[in-house]
Formats: C-alpha cells, structure tokens, sequence
C-alpha cells in the first residue's frame, strides 16, 4: 500500500501523463479517501451499553414420559441439571463475548462494569458461572490459585416474584390462561395442529400420555416426548424403536408450535402485555438509564431459558419460528452516533460456530433510533399488569410456581 501511495506520489510530482498509470492511481486514492470516509464514520459510533440475555446450556430432560426407557438415575444429577456439555457450551459463549466486546469492557473483571442476573434454577445458575470463567480467566493480581485459572464472580439470583421477570409463562395470570383456552380453540391454532392429529395419536400409544393431553400442547407433554429423546439422543443413550430420526423431527416441529401457542398465533399482541412485555419494559428501562448516563454499569446480563427467549422475541415479533438452542443468546447494544442520535441494535446467536445475525424491529430500522424503539414497543407495556391479568387481589406482579414448566 505504501509502496503504490510512493508512486503514484512520485508519478504526480514528475508529471506523469500515462492515461493507464494515472487511472489507477486516481482509483488508488479514490479508495483511501472512502475508506478514510468509512473509517471516520466507524470511529464517530461508540457503543454505550449492551444487555444479554442467553438461554443455559445443555442439561437433563425436565421429566420423561410415562413409557420411557430411562429415568432419572440415568442422570448423573438428576433431572434439569446442567451437563458437563452445557458447562462447556456456556465457556465457549463467555469467550465468544469477552472477544466481541474487548474495545468495551475491560481485559480484567471490574464489579463496576457488569452485572449477572440469574433465575433460580440450578442450570442457569450454574450456566451463568461458566459463562464467566470463559469471559474472565484470571490475569495479574486476579489469580489467587496459580493452578486454578478460574476466579469466583457473583452471579445475583432473581426470585420469581422480583423483577425483571425471567421465567416464563406467568401462569398466575387469569387473562393470560384464558387466551390459552382461545389459542387451543382458534381457527388459527387448529390450521396449525390438523396436519398432525394422526401422528399425536401414534406418540400417544408410544409415549403412555393421553392423546388429548398431547393435543393440548400448553400443557408441556409434547414438549416433554421431544426434549427427552432430544437429551437422550445427544448423550448417546439407547433411544426406542419408534424414535425414528424423521419422527423425532416431526416432534421437534410440534415443539415449536407449543411455545408459539404460548406467546403467539392468536392474540399475539395482548399476550405480550402478560407475558414477554414485561421483559421489554424492564430492557427499555434499561436502556433508557444507560442513555442518560444514570446506568453505571456497561453491561448487564441475564441468564434464563428458551421460554424467556421465546416470549420475548414474540413480543418483539422478531421470532425465526425455530427452538432456541442451548447457549443461545439475545443481544441489544445501544450506540451514540456521531450526529448525536442513540439507536437500539439487536442480534441473536443461535449457533456457536457463526456471529449473531442482526434482528429488525418491524417498523424501523437496524439500527433503531431510541424514541422510535420506545414507541414501537409501547403498544406490549403495562404500568398494572396484575389488572390486566384481571386478578382480583393484587399481588405486586407475584408468579405462581407453576411456572417451573420453563425450558
């Protein structure tokens, strides 16, 4: 590069006249002068803030259905708990974000700088400690353990009845159970569930579940047939007969359309305000502080689960109509542009060998100017969600315990 920017400097002060040589020294300082241009307007963008929100690693099946072939002592740790795959999915995510963020945070851990919020459960706990061994292995001063390159990082437990709200569905929600009801008996629904009617009596026979349980897809059976062969399947455990590889696609399938009923198809918009929406409150609060400058933290993180995710990207609309994988991660940055505007970007990554693809907020642009991201989202926010849900006795937004049921 130096070496063409010396000749054609030289061929300019010895009044070159080759019509060839001359061209191509005007496109030489053609591109240094955009890519002058692209990197000023680069370097002009700084990033203010980012909130991550990724569901745990790989773990145990929830529960097995009636006929399975193992139960739970087939799990080192019983039902629902992170693998040793799951810890190192998670590692492999926390190095994946202390790369894309190195020219933001620190090389070394500064309490004053990130925040890990964790729902209860063992698995996104535990996911959330592996997340962070692979984002802050120890430097410096910060090894206390010259064989351990590990250090201890305080992951904050959310209970279900303090926000922000992490597990999902809320089921202590009488408005929202009966949207379910309608979502079992819509048009919509039954459009989606009529091509499967046969095969759902089949997996009955298989599974031991009442057919007409398995219909109901809230209700988890469906869910609980796939994620068992899917955990089985993936730690090599004998599979039935039946669990043919295109069968168990099909539940996969079935899967989706369960976690769609619970957020989507029918209703959509009004089961964000119960659900999902309340997420999108708290990530606009947030993000709302950070562009005052009243968030002093650059970072904050919540380690949850594929209902999270689900009810969330449902809210947004911005669902791919795919499972959230293990170790999949929601990502909102917000930028100060060099015109002084603050935009909202998103991405998703739900694969751990390629970047996060950049998500649209129907209605803006990628890079979504704040007050149109709040505006947007405004229609799914309530300031009195225990009456929305039409509860009788307030209860300060407090979940039921059923909804342990999330992924």
């Amino acid at each position: 590069m130096q070496e063409r920017q010396s000749f054609c400097l030289s061929a300019a002060r010895m009044g070159e006249t080759n019509p060839a040589r001359n061209s191509k020294c005007f496109h030489f300082f053609l591109l240094g002068f955009i890519g002058s241009l692209l990197l000023q307007s680069a370097s002009g963008r700084e990033l203010v803030f980012v909130l991550l929100i990724y569901r745990h690693g790989d773990r145990s099946p929830i529960e097995v259905y009636p006929n399975s072939l193992h139960n739970e002592s087939a799990w080192p740790q019983g039902f629902g708990q992170l693998t040793k795959i799951g810890m190192q999915q998670q590692y492999e995510l926390g190095k994946y974000i202390k790369k894309r963020y190195s020219n933001f945070l620190s090389a070394e851990y500064k309490r004053e700088e990130i925040l890990i919020q964790s729902t209860e459960s063992d698995r996104t706990i535990m996911s959330a400690q592996a997340n962070l061994a692979g984002m802050y292995p120890p430097t410096g001063d910060q090894i206390w353990n010259p064989k351990i390159l590990w250090q201890p990082i305080p992951v904050h437990v959310v209970p279900k009845e303090r926000n922000p709200k992490l597990r999902y569905p809320i089921l202590n929600c009488p408005r929202y159970l009966e949207l379910l009801k309608e979502t079992m008996k819509s048009s919509e629904f039954q459009a989606k569930i009529q091509p499967y009617k046969e095969f759902i009596k089949t997996i009955g026979l298989y599974s031991g579940y009442d057919p007409q349980d398995l219909t109901n897809l809230v209700n988890f059976k469906i869910w609980h047939v796939q994620d068992t062969l899917f955990c089985e399947s993936i730690h090599n455990l004998t599979l039935p007969v039946w669990a043919a590889k295109e069968v168990r696609a099909k539940l996969a399938e079935l899967t989706v359309l369960s976690l769609s009923s619970l957020f989507g198809i029918y209703k959509r918009e009004e089961k964000a305000r119960l659900q999902g929406g309340l997420l999108v409150k708290n990530i606009l609060e947030k993000i709302s502080r950070a562009a005052k400058g009243s968030e002093k933290r650059k970072m904050l993180v919540y380690s949850a689960h594929d209902t999270t995710l689900g009810a969330l990207q449902m809210a947004l609309n911005i669902y791919n109509e795919k499972l959230p994988p293990y170790a999949a991660c929601q990502f909102f940055e917000l930028y100060q542009e060099d015109n002084g505007e603050q935009t909202v970007e998103m991405y998703f990554r739900n694969h751990t060998m390629k970047d996060p693809y950049q998500q649209t907020l129907p209605g803006c642009s990628s890079a979504c100017p704040l007050p149109k991201f709040a505006d947007l989202v405004s229609p799914i926010l309530v300031d009195d969600w225990a009456n929305a849900c039409g509860n009788i006795e307030k209860r300060k937004g407090k979940c039921s315990q059923e909804n342990e049921q999330a992924l």
